[in-house]
């Protein structure tokens, strides 16, 4: 009898985790699109710093990810347990926000014309500071609407299998996200030490290949990290408004061939989001003058 419990509860351990096993898998392809999102947006918010204060700013941010997604699991699943009419709001607030960030970043040369620090003696200054924090800030709103929509595809199965694949997906996310950021932001490093080697002739002129390469690439990740802004605060706020939602994949449907019209909708999404971006500096700023 004892033996057939325990087989019994064995069967049900591999059913729970072969059905875990297949929902990570649908999770983290549902997910992609936000995760590239958030891997240029992330290498973006951590540029700049001194070469050797960059991997303990990544491993901060990073730090500062896995909190985040402790306090979004267990909420995400509260949530949408006793109140799941509020994801869609809190998710918009979020992207509204991003917007929010991506407006600032845009115009900022324009309105603020700010010195370099004159000494950087201590480990960690300011700026860097401001950088972990707003990197931080910006993988809030992203690893929550990555964490809803994994929600989304595992609603309706027990408690034990959305913990497992939630849990997953944000232990798998942080570490694939940071880990490739580490190895972009130490892409200069790595061309300078193969130029320096004395390995052969061909390595060399890969690490001077590399060394070309690396700013290019830091400044198409800055201007792809904002773009990002805007198109992924735009969608979530589009995606909340139904009627606004409807028309802009109604019109991308009609265009053909059909990569025109994802591009048109994405086009659409990003436009939309640097409109609310705008209209909340506007909000932000009269709130300023008033409180002042």
């Amino acid at each position: 009898m004892a033996g057939g419990s325990l087989l019994a509860l064995l069967d049900d351990i591999t059913t729970i985790l072969d059905d875990v096993s297949v929902m990570t898998k649908v999770a983290a392809k549902k997910t992609a699109g936000v995760l590239g999102d958030d891997l240029a947006l992330n290498a973006q918010q951590v540029s700049g710093v001194n070469a050797d204060r960059e991997l303990p700013v990544v491993w901060a941010v990073a730090k500062g990810s896995f909190l985040n997604k402790l306090i979004l699991v267990p909420a995400a699943l509260l949530i949408s347990s006793f109140i799941p009419w509020a994801v869609l709001p809190l998710l918009m607030i979020g992207g509204a926000f991003l917007c929010f960030e991506g407006v600032e970043k845009v115009l900022h040369p324009f309105f603020h014309h700010e010195k370099l620090p004159e000494t950087r003696s201590e480990p960690v200054d300011s700026t860097e500071k401001e950088k972990v924090k707003g990197a931080i800030r910006t993988d809030f709103i992203l690893s929550a609407e990555i964490i809803v929509i994994a929600l989304g595809t595992v609603a309706g199965q027990p408690f034990a299998v959305q913990l497992s694949v939630l849990a997953g997906i944000a232990v798998i996310m942080t570490i694939g996200v940071y880990g490739l950021v580490a190895g972009i932001v130490k892409l200069d490093d790595a061309g300078l030490w193969l130029l320096k080697s004395d390995l052969p002739s061909f390595f060399r002129r890969a690490g001077l290949w590399i060394l070309n390469l690396a700013p290019w690439l830091m400044k198409g990740l800055s201007v792809a990290g904002t773009v990002a802004m805007f198109l992924v605060g735009g969608g979530i706020v589009v995606h909340g408004i139904p009627a606004v939602h409807h028309l802009i994949t109604g019109f991308s449907e009609t265009v053909s061939p059909a990569w025109i019209g994802t591009l048109a909708e994405n086009a659409a999404n990003a436009v939309a989001g640097f409109l609310v971006g705008l209209l909340v500096l506007g909000a932000v700023s009269v709130f300023s003058k008033l409180k002042k």
